[in-house]
């Protein structure tokens, strides 16, 4: 793991408005940790007392239902920070934050923040405006699932995961989420899901080969999505 200020990943995130000395000190209290894919950074419900700061890797963030189904609510990418929302308004985790894929996640304590906070003023509002960020995008959200039809969300969610989190060599999404986890992406049964896939597959918009979602009509699924 490298040293706080040599980290490109800061740069995309809140930490960005951190001068050297508080990087160096940074770098000296946190805690480095490798995540391996389908482990939790942290669970609903837990104290996280400090932020995780995504080095490599991406996590679904997500919350279980009272009928115990998984809802999805965002997936976080590298350079993005977890945790902040928990942090100011002292209360335990509303979310559950699982690797989707190998992690580099790095931990910075409560105490140190808060100090960055009372020090570096353009710290606390980059802090404040990402916080607003996920609002807007809540809600954006809600307005989604409450006025588009389930093919429409599913559209839009495959392209925003090839927007996002981009393709592999062979042209497949890079971010293989399970029919479960999709599902519970766009607000659905698993076997909607599961049936809206295949008629995707067989008008020739997509292309399943196992877990692999490759999009191959990204015009009609776009029109599709609006």
């Amino acid at each position: 793991m490298s040293k706080c200020e040599q980290c490109i990943v800061r740069e995309f995130s809140s930490l960005k408005a951190l001068g050297k000395e508080e990087l160096l000190q940074m770098a000296d209290c946190k805690t480095s940790y490798v995540i391996k894919k389908g482990e939790p950074i942290f669970e609903e419900g837990e104290s996280v007392n400090g932020i995780f700061c995504i080095k490599d890797g991406v996590c679904k963030l997500s919350k279980l239902s009272a009928n115990g189904k998984d809802q999805i609510v965002k997936l976080v990418k590298p350079g993005e920070l977890l945790g902040q929302r928990s942090l100011i308004s002292d209360e335990p985790a509303n979310l559950s934050a699982v690797a989707l894929e190998d992690m580099e996640v790095c931990f910075i304590p409560k105490t140190e923040i808060m100090g960055f906070f009372n020090k570096n003023n353009q710290f606390s509002m980059n802090v404040m405006k990402t916080i607003c960020g996920d609002l807007k995008e809540a809600d954006d959200h809600m307005v989604s699932m409450a006025q588009k039809s389930v093919k429409e969300r599913l559209a839009e969610t495959l392209l925003y995961l090839e927007d996002t989190f981009g393709k592999n060599s062979d042209g497949s999404l890079h971010i293989q989420l399970s029919r479960e986890e999709l599902a519970g992406m766009i607000g659905t049964a698993t076997e909607s899901c599961i049936r809206l896939l295949s008629e995707l597959n067989k008008t020739g918009v997509i292309d399943l080969t196992g877990k692999k979602i490759t999009i191959i009509d990204r015009n009609k699924l776009k029109r599709m999505a609006d």
